[in-house]
């Protein structure tokens, strides 16, 4: 059976999405504000950039909080610790960037004290695993219909990369499907179109985001991120 994302560090992680040229907002410490970030997805990382997990933000009450994990924890230390959070404000349409110290708790949750918002911005909205692996983009209508080879350049929770001789316009949509690690099955998300970039004789580059993602296929993508993650770091 594929494992399916749709229906049915390696290198540091970067933002995946569109740029712009919008300075970051700098934030003042308030705590009642705090609040309208509860419910928010958010990926933790230590303070030297180690992505550690993706959890919702709930509970959240003056500077103090909860972090329900979707992805198992790379954390070998009980002690609290400082962390880096980010999610993204739907409500907003900003990033938001906060620090905070968490302690591990049973049934993969973490506590937050201290927890501050640094700074929101314009910034992409979820971080990204830059790979280089064989693809495939299915069309089931158009010009461009059937199935197409092409390079999967970076995957995050939200969407993809990839690079194709084949000419697609903004908007289109298609099954995109790779195997992002050897040991495990085939994966097929339906994704759309979002952003192009011709390269003139190398073909052309495609932005692209997942649709129709229940919260079961954002765990399966952020479990199968995590796992590609960690054997990247075993060979370094």
């Amino acid at each position: 059976m594929k494992d399916k994302f749709g229906r049915d560090n390696m290198k540091r992680f970067n933002l995946f999405g569109r740029k712009t040229d919008t300075p970051p907002q700098k934030i003042e410490d308030d705590e009642d504000e705090l609040e309208i970030y509860s419910g928010m997805r958010v990926e933790v990382t230590a303070m030297d950039g180690r992505m550690l997990f993706v959890a919702k933000l709930m509970g959240l009450h003056g500077n103090q909080a909860e972090l329900h994990q979707y992805s198992e924890a790379d954390i070998s230390q009980e002690e609290p610790f400082p962390v880096r959070i980010r999610g993204y404000s739907d409500r907003d349409r900003k990033a938001v960037y906060m620090e905070g110290v968490i302690a591990p708790l049973p049934q993969n949750k973490c506590s937050v004290t201290e927890l501050t918002v640094c700074r929101i911005g314009n910034d992409r909205a979820f971080f990204r695993l830059d790979t280089n692996l064989d693809a495939t983009a299915t069309m089931f209508s158009g010009l461009s219909i059937g199935e197409r080879p092409c390079k999967l350049l970076n995957i995050s929770i939200g969407g993809a990369c990839i690079s194709s001789e084949c000419r697609y316009y903004d908007g289109d949509k298609f099954l995109l499907k790779v195997r992002l690690l050897e040991d495990r099955p085939e994966s097929a998300m339906f994704s759309q179109v979002m952003r192009v970039i011709e390269k003139g004789k190398d073909g052309f580059v495609y932005g692209c985001r997942f649709l129709e993602l229940t919260d079961a296929d954002q765990e399966k993508i952020t479990q199968n991120i995590f796992a590609v993650q960690r054997q990247k770091m075993g060979r370094s």
